[in-house]
């Protein structure tokens, strides 16, 4: 325990641990590895995904040069991460071309919300504690889950470490510090306990700061294409201090399992500001207090009936300062609450079918002291049903969910309910008696309510404004293989074609000040792409392994909203037409050497697709070099990381320049 105290922190998470074991034998192999979700034994109707994932789990994710979650996704094919610049910009992420409000972000099975402005900042979630990443296009397809997930274009599931033991030890020390360039340091801790055969413990903590200075170079252009500015500088104001904690009791019950999570994100940050005719802006400062907590339960009564119920309270307190000379002064503290309530139930009616009926109800409160606020708070209601049957060589899940919501403020006339059902069916078929090869289909309608911010933001939100609406058609396959004793041991190809077709999308774009929003109603847009994937493992010699991992997509995201628009059927902004990326792994002995590419094509920062705002592509190739050594009792790992190792200049968003070259070291232990 001094060593705990020694290093200021321990982290983090859970888990589990065996319902009773009969013998003493069971009772060791139940000692030698804990992890929940292989020990409950619930319905076995619960888990029918009919759709394959797209997953990172924590072999390839440390592969990748990645400290967020955000740096993790930018890996996933058919998405978009929208990264500010430096170690403290904002991130968020956008599902084919669709918008940020139409994925759900999942942590630890319950959603993170932000009735505000609907942006989850990717960037505030560490990897320290995350085990794996999972994609679902669509929704997640399984039918025991909450109402509320069947609503989501895409979701993300953040799943944190659960703690195994090795016989007879009861805990698990670890600890992680780096540096990097920017001067930017870090530091983590997680601490596991086993304090009862049923009942674990953890408490992860993790602290970040830097200055967030870094090199770029600022390039643009006049309209005839010659040079208007050309200038070398170092990005200020993007300095950051931040510190998170998550604490976590997870249980096992005879035939279930219970988990309760606090967790706390306290941030203050710079914000640089966009780069606009050679100005610099460096007026803004934000502070960020995010806390939540949330308990989650579940049991099965019977071969044939689960239940699930969860519960959760956020609280968000923002505090947003602008003292730049050159615009209104602004200081304004913002303070958002959320409690959400859920119980999903699965009922077996036969081996092979099974239904589900689901309710969520969810409330959000957001008061601030900024000029002519109207204190919107929103009731939300969620019911669904869904079937799952599997027969042979097909799988089949259907669903619905009815949506209802309504709005308060304190100073409009409440606007009338909003009221939608949003079905999709799902189809997975095999077509060989192997099941290595599969094909898949779904189509899906969703729903998705305007933010407070695009509704009631002053001077910016419109309370007229209109829901969402998309419908998603997809079809695909997957081919995988294993092979024995071969140079090949392993094989993966997945490919998707889609068509989304939204109305009435809603964009939301930085206006001057990063903290604020311009809405634009875009009406109509078509959604046209192609996911490929694959991924290979390679084994020279028993000592030496090669792991692959690449993605391509492809999509043309078009305005139809009105033939007389000058950009009618222009891709919409910031979506580029081609997409990828590559992740090569070699093992050999306790050596690990990582190579990860990031490729972006041409986009176009407005409406309109024209020259003046064309973007040209962007590519970033990262390294990284790892050795594992023991030390006495202890586990040791050093990294070290090159990232934008060509030393690119370039900008995700206009106005808003990316770090160039860049380097960390990190240490690793583990007790």
């Amino acid at each position: 325990m001094q060593r705990v105290h020694i290093f200021g922190l321990c982290v983090a998470l859970v888990v589990a641990t065996s319902s009773h074991a009969q013998n003493k034998k069971q009772q060791l192999e139940l000692d030698s590895v804990q992890h929940v979700r292989e020990v409950i034994v619930v319905s076995k109707n619960t888990y029918r995904e009919v759709i394959p994932s797209q997953k990172l789990d924590g072999k390839v994710l440390e592969k990748l040069n990645a400290h967020s979650v955000a740096d993790a996704l930018r890996y996933f094919s058919g998405l978009q991460i929208k990264d500010y610049g430096g170690v403290g910009g904002l991130k968020t992420v956008n599902i084919r071309s669709m918008g940020t409000n139409h994925l759900g972000v999942f942590y630890d099975g319950i959603e993170l919300g932000n009735a505000q402005n609907g942006q989850i900042d990717l960037g505030q979630l560490s990897l320290d504690n995350v085990e794996e990443i999972t994609l679902y296009n669509g929704q997640k397809s399984a039918i025991f889950q909450p109402a509320s997930e069947f609503g989501n274009a895409g979701s993300v599931y953040i799943r944190t470490r659960t703690p195994r033991f090795s016989v007879n030890k009861s805990f698990n020390l670890k600890v992680k510090a780096g540096n990097a360039s920017s001067d930017t340091y870090r530091l983590s801790g997680l601490w596991e306990n086993k304090l009862t055969q049923s009942v674990n413990a953890s408490l992860s903590l993790g602290y970040l700061s830097s200055s967030g200075k870094y090199k770029f170079r600022y390039l643009r252009h006049n309209q005839d294409r010659s040079v208007a500015y050309d200038t070398t500088a170092i990005r200020q104001n993007g300095d950051i201090w931040a510190l998170r904690a998550e604490a976590n009791l997870h249980g096992v019950i005879d035939h279930g399992m219970w988990s309760w999570k606090l967790y706390t994100y306290n941030s203050q940050r710079g914000i640089p500001g966009a780069i606009v005719n050679n100005v610099w802006r460096r007026g803004e400062r934000q502070s960020d207090h995010n806390h939540f907590s949330q308990l989650r339960f579940q049991k099965s009564f019977s071969d044939a009936f689960s239940t699930q119920w969860l519960t959760k309270y956020a609280y968000y307190r923002t505090h947003y300062v602008n003292n730049d000379p050159t615009q209104l002064p602004v200081d304004n503290t913002y303070k958002q609450q959320e409690f959400y309530l859920s119980t999903a139930n699965v009922l077996g009616l036969m081996p092979n079918w099974s239904i589900s009926l689901s309710y969520d109800f969810k409330w959000n409160k957001l008061d601030s002291d900024a000029r002519l606020f109207v204190f919107p708070h929103r009731f939300s209601n969620f019911l669904s049903f869904a079937t799952a049957f599997d027969y042979q060589r097909l799988k089949l899940q259907a669903s619905v969910l009815a949506t209802f919501v309504k709005d308060h403020t304190k100073t409009l006339i409440d606007g009338n309910s909003k009221f939608a059902l949003s079905p999709a069916i799902f189809v997975n078929f095999y077509p060989f008696s192997s099941k290595d090869f599969s094909l898949r289909a779904y189509v899906k309608k969703s729903f998705r309510m305007p933010t407070f911010n695009e509704l009631y933001y002053t001077e910016v939100g419109n309370a007229l404004l209109k829901p969402e609406t998309a419908v998603q058609y997809n079809g695909g396959a997957v081919w995988q293989k294993m092979f024995a004793k071969a140079l090949l041991r392993r094989l993966r190809v997945q490919a998707d074609g889609y068509f989304n077709s939204v109305d009435d999308k809603i964009v939301a774009y930085p206006k001057g000040q990063q903290f604020r929003w311009t809405m634009l109603n875009l009406g109509k847009v078509h959604i046209k792409g192609v996911d490929l994937q694959a991924e290979t493992t390679v084994q020279p010699t028993t000592q030496l392994s090669i792991i692959t991992r690449l993605q391509y997509t492809y999509q043309q995201a078009r305005d139809v909203t009105n033939p007389s628009d000058s950009y009618y059927k222009h891709q919409i902004p910031y979506i580029p037409w081609h997409s990828g990326s590559a992740v090569v792994g070699a093992n050999y002995k306790a050596w690990q050497l990582n190579y990860s590419f990031i490729y972006a094509g041409k986009r176009f920062n407005q409406q309109e697709n024209i020259v003046y705002n064309y973007m040209p592509a962007w590519y970033t190739s990262d390294m990284s070099l790892i050795y594992t050594f023991n030390w006495k009792k202890t586990r040791c790992k050093i990294t070290a990381e090159v990232n934008n190792l060509l030393a690119q200049d370039y900008d995700v968003i206009l106005n808003y320049p990316m770090p160039k070259r860049n380097y960390a070291i990190t240490l690793d232990v583990t007790l």
